[in-house]
């Protein structure tokens, strides 16, 4: 890979990728008066109401700072609603209102229609490849993570 231009790397193109996805997913978000990542989370309440704010904090991928940003934000818009667990007042669970319930169809099908513009002129055998390197390529990114994580850990120590 020497003299490689670093303009034509992957690394390069992913990032453009990102960068267009960013753009694409934003725009289509705001007609449904949401934030990047306010979707996601949302997507996580639906799949299961009433999760901690750690565990919505990790299966976001965020630090908890943020978390309680995003929180406050859509609790404001009466998407969902904060209370304290009945068994430990430490823990605050997370629940949909009635509102952040009723707009999952507009936001799902938002969803699908952006699946469908990203993967146009795209044959099924097609789609199905790329689902598997982009499921590849984020566990080696997350394996260089971890290795990372460990490699400097043992630095610390």
């Amino acid at each position: 890979m020497t003299n490689q231009n670093p303009l034509l790397t992957t690394t390069c193109l992913m990032l453009r990728v990102a960068k267009a996805h960013r753009v694409l997913v934003n725009a289509a978000l705001t007609n449904v008066n949401l934030h990047i990542g306010q979707e996601i989370l949302l997507m996580e309440l639906w799949q299961e109401d009433g999760l901690t704010q750690t565990q919505l904090a990790d299966r976001l991928s965020i630090e908890p700072p943020t978390l309680t940003k995003m929180l406050s934000r859509l609790e404001k818009t009466k998407l969902l609603k904060k209370y304290k667990d009945t068994q430990d007042a430490r823990i605050c669970r997370v629940f949909l209102t009635e509102k952040g319930s009723a707009c999952q169809k507009s936001v799902t099908d938002l969803w699908l229609d952006l699946d469908e513009t990203i993967l146009a002129n795209l044959s099924s055998e097609e789609r199905l490849l790329f689902r598997r390197f982009l499921i590849q390529i984020y566990d080696n990114l997350e394996s260089a993570k971890q290795s990372q994580s460990s490699t400097k850990n043992f630095a610390d120590n």
